[in-house]
């Protein structure tokens, strides 16, 4: 489970697709206090920061859109609440990198 902290446009379609599937997967557990992977770190990051979770979701429809791809899940804007920023990180985006360099996608790190 990760949402990336790097811009949209520089992931691959494959990371792209999956962090957008992976937002809604946190968006649903937090939104509806689900357990299953409530204790996750990735989880955890995002819990008070529905509103940059959504932010980055609006980020991510652009860019699919972008390239081509339909996107029909939207998010309730109205549980966008807390924080517009997010400012912790399972890995320092450094790390991100690294980590997305050693897939060997087409990532554009």
């Amino acid at each position: 489970m990760r949402i990336w902290d790097i811009p949209v446009e520089k992931l691959c379609n494959k990371h792209l697709l999956g962090e957008h599937r992976e937002l809604h997967a946190i968006w649903s557990i937090l939104i509806n206090n689900k357990k299953g992977y409530s204790k996750h770190p990735e989880t955890i990051r995002w819990d008070g920061k529905l509103k940059a979770l959504y932010l980055r979701h609006e980020q991510q429809v652009e860019e699919m859109k972008k390239r081509g791809f339909s996107h029909k899940s939207s998010l309730k804007k109205k549980y966008a609440v807390g924080t517009n920023l997010q400012n912790e990180f399972v890995d320092s985006i450094d790390d991100q990198i690294i980590i997305l360099r050693k897939k060997g996608c087409k990532c554009k790190i």
